[in-house]
Parts: C-alpha cells; structure tokens; sequence
C-alpha cells in the first residue's frame, strides 16, 4: 500500500494534523477513523511500552523498534520523534537511516542535552546552537530518499533563553537545511504568531493537551501560520482516562457492564487486528476435523 507523502502534502498547502499513536490498538483504531498521518512521541512510546518517564531512558534500539511496529501496523504515514538523535554526529547519521528503513516519512531532533526530557517539564537544559546545526547538516546528509523524508528541527530553548533567542535559533536550523521547523513549548498564541512571521519555513505546532502550548483547532493554526500539528498526548490520555473509569467501576460494582463504561465491539476489535485474515486461512487450509 503506497502511503501518504508529507512532503507532497506541505507543498500542496494542506494543513496537517497528526494525531500521536502511543500503542498499537490506537493505531488499528486510527485506521478505522482514518488520517493520513500519524505522531509517534518518545514520551508516550516510552510510558506506554516501557512505564517509564520522557527522560533520556529508553534507547535507539527501543525506540526504532516500536516505529517499526507502528509503521507496519497504520495506514497512515509516520512523523516520528527521534529525541536528540541519541549522541553525537555519528549516533544522528545511524538514528536517521535507522528510523527511514523503519517507515518515518519524518524525522523530528531536538537541541536539547542529553539525556533530555519532555518538552513540557522543567529541567531542559539545550546544547549550543551551532551543535545543533551540524546534527541537522548531518541529519539531512544521512538520507537515503531526501525527497521524501523530511528533518524536523525543534528547539527547546524558549524556557531557558526567552522565544527572541528560540526563534533565533529555528532560523539557523531552517538555514542548515531542516525542512521544518518545531519551536516547542511556546506559551501564548502571540508568540506562536511571532514564530510564523519570523521564521521563513513549515512550522510545526505541538498540541500537547496539558502541557505550556495553548491548545488551538487546526483553522486557527492554519491561520497563524502553522503547516502541521501534532497532538501526541491526545490517545494516551483519552485511553487512562477510559481506564480509569473503567476500573473504578469494576472495583466498585464487581462486573464490567455499564452504560457508564463504553466498551469497543470485540468482534470489530478482531477484525482490526487482523483476525480475520487468521480466520480465512484455517478455512482454506485447516483439516477436515478442524
């Protein structure tokens, strides 16, 4: 199945919103609603697979395994977060082969120290603004169809530096050769509208919901300047939540049946995840007792 191109869709003026896909059943269900792309977050892939914080603690090998996964299991094609590019130089070229083959059709490297954490969360600390330019330099070098897969530059220094000097350094990174630009953690529309205007690239707004970024419908995005959003915690909260609910009242009812607790169709649900091929072989090849 021929997938979506990011890049044919920037160039087309098609506002994009990708929603975050944290496990493989918001994938199957992602392809039910139906989107052309999808976000897969280092924060939500590590709480989800590995019940841990966004903090620099799961590995390349990791994470490169579970864009794997979820580039063979969704529709849709894959914005995917390489953190720092997981070391130096050498460690970015490897990162960014490695999350090609895999099925990124965009690979998105912060400017942060490492280990980093969330963008969302005290504690960042950035590397220098020039460290960063020779990581995208090489980023951009390092891949296979650069017609195809585009190099997202964030930049976390708003908390640190103010949004002048983050804005600053979007320029520089759009000028080593990013394809767009991610200037995180912005905290009002006005300085998302200062960013736009000042940075001559596609632009990448995060719709974290709880976190510093005012959280905008896509028009309004659209309309400020923005190319793309992302809205990685949106699955992972939505399913905690339906959880929570859920065994709440498990716990305090003892049986899983209310109309207070929507539950998905399990049938559909196999459907989904592919039972059905599984079903149609053991009905060619299975044995006549079978």
């Amino acid at each position: 199945m021929t997938k979506p191109s990011l890049r044919a869709a920037l160039d087309a003026g098609t506002f994009v919103c990708a929603p975050g896909i944290h496990d493989m059943i918001s994938a199957v269900v992602a392809n039910k609603v139906g989107f052309d792309f999808v976000y897969s977050s280092g924060y939500w892939g590590t709480a989800s697979a590995e019940g841990l914080p966004d903090a620099g603690i799961t590995t390349y090998s990791e994470m490169v395994g579970r864009l794997r996964i979820l580039a063979r299991t969704s529709n849709a094609s894959v914005i995917a977060d390489a953190d720092t590019g997981f070391g130096g130089l050498l460690n970015v070229q490897h990162a960014v082969r490695g999350y090609e083959r895999a099925g990124a059709v965009a690979i998105q490297m912060e400017d942060q120290e490492f280990p980093k954490k969330c963008g969302h969360t005290p504690f960042k600390r950035v590397i220098p603004a020039e460290d960063m330019v020779q990581k995208i330099r090489v980023a951009c070098d390092a891949r296979e169809t650069p017609g195809e897969t585009l190099i997202i530059a964030r930049t976390d220094a708003r908390a640190m530096e103010g949004v002048d000097k983050a804005i600053e350094r979007g320029q520089r990174y759009r000028d080593a050769g990013a394809d767009m630009v991610f200037v995180e953690a912005l905290d009002t529309e006005e300085e998302m509208r200062l960013a736009c205007e000042r940075i001559d690239a596609p632009m990448m707004a995060n719709m974290a919901d709880g976190g510093r970024t005012p959280i905008l419908p896509a028009a309004t995005l659209k309309d400020i300047g923005f190319s793309m959003a992302i809205f990685p915690a949106l699955t992972g909260l939505a399913a905690a939540a339906a959880v929570e609910t859920a065994l709440r009242h498990l716990k305090d009812a003892g049986t899983s049946r209310s109309p207070d607790v929507p539950l998905f169709d399990f049938g559909e649900f196999n459907r989904l995840i592919g039972f059905q091929d599984v079903w149609d072989f053991e009905k060619k090849w299975g044995t006549a007792a079978e």
